[in-house]
């Protein structure tokens, strides 16, 4: 769906912060997917994921007034889904049983659909490897379509730091799939 522009989310909040019901539900169809896809990247949880999305919007309905237009809405929003996350991984039980990763079709994109496929679940494993910064980074970058000035906000570091990240983290990632890729017996990678 389309980025709502800075005017267009501040009278959405104008009428959240008047109680407007249906407000709430415009910015659930506006950014649901988008917190959820987010969530479910960092948490594996379809569960924990679905409350991310419900404890942000709450979060937004609760402090409308907190959003200052210095970045974009969807930032502002991702990074209190950010924190919600970062919330949930940190209650996790240490004996928490194993997580079902595997995901309907129905309703999710293309790249939801990719990453079932050999050479999307070969980097999927290695984005597995990354630190969670740098795994964090390239997500945002790359699948939310941040801008690296976003990124830096959100991950609440100087803009070069984020470019740090992200030059590691390819870097990273381009050594994990050669490896796997140059394996003689590896299905990790479609025949072309």
């Amino acid at each position: 769906m389309k980025e709502l522009t800075i005017e267009a989310a501040r009278g959405l909040l104008d009428r959240v912060r008047r109680g407007d019901e249906t407000a709430l539900r415009e910015l659930q169809l506006h950014l649901g997917r988008r917190i959820y896809a987010f969530a479910l990247n960092r948490l594996h949880n379809e569960g924990e994921a679905e409350e991310v999305v419900t404890d942000t919007l709450w979060e937004v309905w609760k402090h409308a007034d907190r959003f200052s237009g210095t970045s974009k809405f969807s930032t502002w929003v991702l990074g209190i889904a950010r924190n919600k996350i970062l919330t949930a991984l940190r209650d996790r039980a240490p004996q928490s049983e194993e997580l079902d990763e595997e995901l309907p079709d129905e309703g999710f994109g293309p790249f939801e659909q990719w990453q079932r496929t050999s050479e999307g679940q070969s980097v999927q494993r290695c984005m597995e490897g990354l630190t969670d910064v740098h795994r964090e980074c390239l997500q945002l970058v790359f699948f939310q379509e941040l801008s690296v000035a976003e990124v830096a906000q959100l991950q609440a570091c100087p803009q070069n730091t984020v470019k740090t990240r992200l030059f590691h983290a390819r870097l990273n990632l381009k050594k994990c799939l050669e490896a796997l890729w140059s394996q003689p017996n590896s299905s990790a990678r479609g025949r072309q």
